[in-house]
């Protein structure tokens, strides 16, 4: 799958119900509007209750990193780049503003201001809009050396940049002078072009891919939605159905392999075989869907069994329909898939209502993500690492909080932190609770903001750790060397601030 448009949920919401096909298809990650926010913010609220599942047992396939915020009490990460880079929104000190943020793990959470940006690439380029001096709300596009560019209009009053690739391809939605809304494509060199239409006053597009081929729906004289491919040599071109009135282009990768839903079906579509029915997970289920496909032409989507039970589907040419499971739920929603495979989103867990985030490959089956201490979580982007990011909840108050789950290979060690040699490791903010570092080696390792408490750390090489403002009530430290530890608003063992101990912890374990 390459450059989904996030944010567009509300835009398809209504062929999406007349498809049957489940929301989330599009979900992803944006710059909540305030009032539109508050509402989600509640939505999440009530359908996701507590999870406070254990993250971390003695096999950690994956170490939960809270990335924290800007200063306020919400964050929530949407898009991870292939060299690590997440990219998310953060309310700042007292929840005045939602601001977008740039996290790495060299410099940490950056404040990149009040930006309404929906999409970045690789290179460090982000789309989305702003308010032009005019005071109409235009599409722009920022990079470091240019800056922000305007885009301007198709000839109304406001435009918005959806998504951009890795050419630098800007994809967007614009009002024209007559009041139609038409999908746009953007260069540097060629400016706004309308994609046009079917026939009908409305274009929405949800996918291009890095050559230039953008996919979505449209309407057709006749008011029909129809699924759609458009290039700059050749334009628009109708997809056609699976035999019914209505059809919707939600993915794309780089061969032009494109895969969405009619008639309550899954379809993958190719310039050979045209429009191709994927089944159901089961006989007799309901609908399907298919919205993202990656480069190896592997698709992904959802698909209900009869009564309400809904699962995500990972579908080859030579496997078919891989149905992912839950864990221990009635339904998966799978979000993205990296080019691997792996595929990550939420699923409801063994109790009913709750949710947490997943990754699931066909090596390792379903891996529950956890919620570090929260009450729920989801999990919205992938990168070509294995790095996933997403969010964790805690319904009843907005004390979210953005989350980069670090697979534990990239950090060196096998299944567990037990005597692996993590001398020097980034781990700030990361989830280690109840977890087994037994005999580990964490000599001069960024422990700050760490949740350790009651985590195995017997034996343990801590020598010039940083534990600043680190936790670590009920964790056994027993014949570990803490030499020239950095203690500083460190919560010890026995429970007691290192603030109030002397600036230590040591006597306190």
């Amino acid at each position: 799958m390459r450059h989904t448009p996030i944010g567009r949920l509300c835009d398809v919401m209504f062929l999406m119900i007349k498809l049957r096909i489940q929301p989330g298809a599009t979900a992803g990650f944006r710059k909540p509007r305030v009032s539109h926010f508050v509402l989600a913010l509640l939505l999440l609220t009530g359908l996701f209750t507590a999870f406070a599942g254990n993250a971390c047992a003695q096999t950690m396939p994956f170490v939960p990193i809270d990335l924290g915020s800007l200063g306020g009490t919400w964050s929530s990460a949407g898009k991870i780049t292939a060299s690590g880079q997440v990219l998310g929104w953060s309310y700042t000190a007292g929840d005045a503003e939602a601001h977008l943020f740039s996290w790495t793990p060299t410099g940490g959470m950056v404040d990149l201001g009040a930006l309404n940006a929906n999409d970045v690439n690789d290179i460090g380029q982000m789309v989305g809009s702003i308010i032009s001096t005019s005071g109409e709300t235009h599409a722009f596009s920022w990079t470091p050396p240019g800056g922000i560019v305007d885009l301007g209009t198709l000839g109304g009053d406001w435009s918005d940049a959806i998504a951009v690739n890795a050419a630098g391809q800007v994809l967007g939605l614009s009002n024209s002078a007559n009041g139609e809304v038409h999908s746009f494509w953007w260069t540097a060199a060629g400016g706004m072009v309308d994609l046009g239409s079917l026939g009908g006053r409305y274009t929405n597009a949800l996918a291009f891919n890095d050559n230039g081929q953008v996919v979505g729906i449209s309407y057709t004289a006749e008011f029909k939605q129809h699924a759609f491919s458009w290039t700059p040599t050749g334009g628009m071109i109708d997809l056609g159905t699976l035999g019914g009135n209505d059809s919707s282009a939600q993915g794309i990768n780089n061969s032009g392999q494109i895969v969405g839903a009619s008639d309550s079906r899954a379809f993958l579509w190719t310039p050979t075989s045209g429009m191709v029915d994927l089944g159901t997970l089961t006989p007799g289920g309901e609908w399907s869907t298919a919205y993202r496909i990656n480069d190896n032409g592997q698709v992904l989507g959802m698909s209900a069994f009869p009564g309400s039970s809904r699962h995500g589907f990972l579908w080859t040419p030579t496997g078919g329909m891989v149905d992912l499971g839950t864990v221990g739920g009635l339904w998966t929603l799978p979000l993205a898939v990296n080019a691997s495979g792996q595929v990550v989103g939420r699923s409801e867990t063994s109790v009913s209502n709750e949710v947490n985030a997943f990754s699931w490959t066909s090596a390792g089956g379903m891996v529950n993500l956890g919620s570090l201490g929260g009450t729920g979580s989801t999990a919205y982007a992938v990168n070509s690492s294995g790095q996933v990011v997403g969010t964790r909840y805690t319904p009843g108050s907005v004390q979210n909080r953005a989350v980069l789950w670090q697979p534990i290979e990239k950090l060196g060690c096998d299944n567990s932190f037990a005597g692996c040699n993590l001398k020097g490791a980034n781990l700030a903010g990361a989830y280690l609770k109840d977890g087994n570092l037994s005999g580990a080696n964490l000599k001069a390792a960024n422990l700050t903001r760490a949740n350790l408490s009651g985590a195995n750390l017997k034996n343990v090489n801590m020598m010039e750790a940083n534990l600043t403002n680190a936790n670590l009530v009920g964790a056994n430290l027993k014949g570990a060397n803490v030499k020239e530890v950095t203690w500083s608003n460190t919560v010890c063992p026995d429970g007691t601030n290192s603030d109030a101990n002397g600036s230590t912890c040591i006597g306190h374990f």
